[in-house]
């Protein structure tokens, strides 16, 4: 059933589109909702200009209970059509996040993360009246506290250089040639969301083959980076005119390699005893094992466990009681000397696995 919808763009109001989805069917939602602005009047440069700003009916409620509503029909049919371990990405400004936020918790979603996009190169606030609104939200949400969602956070740390990706994202807004312009040269969508904003939250959040919805599809920025990164995608939208462009804009998006799209890094080691280790002639019986820093060392004893003055135990639990934790990672603690350098018995685990494990699956 959901093969008829996927990879397309659906005419129509959003809430009835996703009323035809099926339950438990998408992987990732990401939702740019109209931002209830409530402006009043045309806004205006110092040097006379007019300001193109959001002023489409699309974005105009009669007040905030009609707005809620709005919201909580569209967040529910989004829960429901989500996977058990799915999640779902909601973007607004201080107009509607905080009423946004409170109905995801209302309807069931477990907030995981609010992220800031914080824009290099904001709007200027020409009134001189407040501060420079420099930023949107998005809050990040499973479908419920126990949802065992995707995330890849080894790969976002290495995308970060090595640091923990933090919930600050510094994105310029879209301009130049990423800004969709008409034949006389205006903005084809108010609020076109830069591809780098969706490209971080696809490959962190996804997996190549993955169902994303977006209810909300504008522009076309979501199915562009689905399409991109080997992703299905999953489109509403009311009115022809984004759907044309959106449409013409995926067309002309190039999917990545098939290859480069894989989380290597994400792969979780095969499991494999330390005793396995023993038995095959990596580790040694009676021979010390150290920490990185040589300040700790244990014995290996015949039956796989260590010894190290009156701790014994598991490769884990000499370690965790050296360094008076409840809990350690043995095989990253660990260093055996060979040819007078420390080598960390992870490495031996490795070529175990290729040895033992990996060939024999070939």
């Amino acid at each position: 059933m959901l093969n008829q919808y996927l990879n397309k763009i659906i005419k129509g109001d959003s809430v009835e589109v996703l009323k035809k989805l099926p339950d438990n069917s998408v992987d990732l939602i990401f939702a740019d909702p109209p931002y209830n602005l409530q402006l009043n009047g045309e806004l205006w440069r110092p040097n006379q200009t007019k300001v193109d700003a959001v002023n489409d009916e699309w974005d105009k409620f009669t007040d905030f209970q009609v707005y809620d509503k709005f919201c909580e029909e569209w967040l529910k049919e989004c829960r429901r059509v989500l996977k058990k371990d799915g999640s779902i990405w909601v973007i607004g400004s201080y107009h509607n996040i905080f009423r946004v936020g409170k109905i995801m918790q209302d309807v069931g979603l477990w907030v995981l993360n609010d992220i800031l996009w914080i824009k290099t190169n904001p709007m200027p606030n020409f009134k001189g009246t407040r501060f420079n609104n420099a930023h949107e939200t998005l809050i990040w949400a499973s479908k419920d506290k126990d949802s065992r969602y995707t995330f890849h956070y080894k790969t976002m740390k290495a995308f970060n250089d090595d640091l923990q990706l933090r919930s600050d994202w510094y994105i310029p807004i879209c301009n130049g040639g990423e800004r969709l312009k008409d034949k006389e040269g205006n903005k084809v969508h108010s609020t076109q969301k830069p591809e780098a904003l969706l490209y971080r939250i696809i490959i962190s959040t996804s997996n190549p083959g993955d169902v994303i919805l977006d209810p909300f599809m504008g522009s076309g920025t979501t199915g562009a980076i689905a399409k991109k990164l080997g992703r299905n995608f999953i489109g509403i939208e009311k009115e022809d005119k984004y759907i044309k462009v959106a449409n013409e804009r995926i067309e002309n998006a190039k999917p990545y390699v098939h290859d480069s799209l894989t989380y290597p890094f994400e792969a979780k080691k095969p499991k494999v005893p330390f005793g396995s280790l023993m038995e095959n002639g990596f580790i040694k019986v009676g021979e010390n094992l150290y920490s990185k820093d040589k300040k700790h060392k244990a014995k290996v004893l015949a039956n796989a466990t260590l010894i190290s003055d009156d701790k014994s135990g598991s490769i884990h639990k000499v370690s965790a009681e050296l360094l008076g934790k409840t809990s350690n990672n043995g095989w990253t603690f660990w260093f055996v000397e060979r040819n007078d350098k420390l080598k960390s018995i992870d490495e031996f685990r490795d070529e175990y696995i290729n040895k033992y494990i990996t060939l024999k699956g070939k």
